[in-house]
């Protein structure tokens, strides 16, 4: 059994969480002292990154396990690893849920609608909203409250038994853990596909609660699937280049993991697109002001600066590593994937900050009534806290997951490890 931390990578580790999560929880004080919501903007963003790689991981290993992979136990016990992040990240989401349910008037300071007296941009309260009066029966604040502690008990719980079945086999080498993996995927695998959908419904669509989109669900699903096969790429190279997978994690793993990524990558423009292309040929109003803040200046019908992040999403996260992914070389060679996944990577941070900070912020005089949040701005500090305070602490609890006792490298007594240790293009 190898480990893969020292001492002075868990003090770093631990000071960049504690250092990081202060400030962000310093900003979610002094946000709600006087009633500036950027810090809690920042937060969930920060947030919401390591949520979907979570849920990506998880998805993966369900996926995995149900269809019996031949070729995947090896990649999916580091995988493993990292679902032990769930029950921190659901601490990390404790403090927006407690603001909604106790901020008295600043409730809504995050999700407008949880406060009926909060105003909006059609200069009405939200409790005289039509649209949210449709809608109360689904975005009211206890119903809300409820869901939210739902998809992380259904998270928690699945990655609990995932990492349970896998773990305890290499004790006992039972094979009636594999089919009770099996088992607990086939009803995880729904009840994951739920848990997300209606999480980012409720976490990120409904932050402008007139807006709506039956295919943003599926949009989070292939960003998490996404980001979770370029992290697991960077881990599985992290350790063969250690030594700890040298001579286990095989080129032909690699090789199928850049399939899946580049698979991933159409299906993610596959659905970004048509989700646009649907609401812009409906051009119902509640639809298309969503996609107007991200590319006019409301105010002055002027391009404005979200344009120009919309326009690197589709080439940065669709284009550049679409055409990168076709090429053999690129799949197999560790410098070139490992750049690939960290770009992927980067641009799912940037896909996520584009679709919650851009947002109508009601401005008394202005044409219109209101403004979009600029690109640049006091959120993007509590976010960059928050992410790297978050990251710090999701990858301790990783790497102390993966230097306990409680599982070896790989699954040594899964019936399929000499199947995945043997694993060839």
């Amino acid at each position: 059994m190898s480990q893969i931390s020292t001492k002075d990578i868990d003090i770093k580790l631990l000071a960049g969480a504690v250092i990081g999560i202060g400030i962000g929880f310093a900003g979610l004080l002094i946000g709600l002292s006087n009633g500036d919501n950027a810090p809690f903007l920042g937060w969930l963003w920060g947030s919401a990154f390591w949520l979907s790689i979570a849920i990506g991981l998880l998805m993966l290993v369900m996926i995995f396990r149900i269809f019996n992979s031949r070729w995947s136990p090896v990649v999916r016990r580091q995988q493993e690893h990292g679902l032990a992040v769930f029950p921190w990240l659901g601490l990390c989401f404790l403090p927006l849920l407690l603001v909604a349910l106790f901020g008295q008037e600043n409730a809504g300071i995050l999700w407008s609608w949880i406060n009926p007296s909060s105003p909006t941009v059609d200069g009405i309260t939200v409790a005289d909203d039509v649209l949210h009066q449709k809608k109360a029966g689904y975005l009211n604040l206890y119903f809300f409250s409820i869901r939210l502690i739902f998809y992380f008990a259904v998270f928690c719980g699945l990655s609990y038994w995932m990492r349970k079945v896998s773990f305890t086999q290499d004790h006992d080498g039972d094979p009636k853990w594999t089919h009770l993996g099996m088992k607990v995927s086939a009803i995880g695998i729904p009840a994951t596909a739920l848990s997300l959908t209606f999480g980012a419904f409720d976490l990120f669509m409904s932050l402008e609660y007139q807006w709506f989109s039956t295919m943003y669900g599926v949009w989070f699903f292939a960003s998490g699937i996404r980001s979770a096969l370029a992290i697991t790429i960077i881990g599985c190279l992290y350790l063969k280049n250690k030594g700890t997978l040298n001579g286990i994690y095989k080129q032909a793993h690699q090789y199928d993991l850049a399939c899946l990524s580049l698979a991933f990558t159409v299906f993610w423009a596959y659905i970004s697109f048509s989700q646009y292309f649907l609401i812009y040929s409906a051009n119902i109003p509640e639809e298309t002001f969503w996609y107007n803040i991200r590319e006019i200046n409301p105010n002055t019908g002027e391009t404005s600066a979200w344009f120009w992040v919309s326009m690197g999403l589709i080439f940065g996260h669709f284009f550049f590593p679409f055409l990168y992914l076709l090429f053999y070389k690129n799949k197999i060679n560790g410098a070139r994937i490992t750049f690939i996944a960290l770009w992927i990577l980067a641009f799912h941070l940037l896909d996520l900050y584009w679709n919650i900070i851009p947002g109508r912020e009601i401005v008394p005089g202005a044409y219109v009534g209101y403004e979009a949040r600029p690109v640049v701005g006091t959120h993007l500090f509590w976010g960059l806290a928050s992410l790297i305070g978050i990251g710090c602490l999701c990858i301790r609890v990783v790497i102390k997951s993966f230097n306990s006792q409680i599982a070896e490298i790989v699954p040594v007594r899964d019936p399929r490890i000499l199947d995945s240790l043997n694993h060839h293009e």
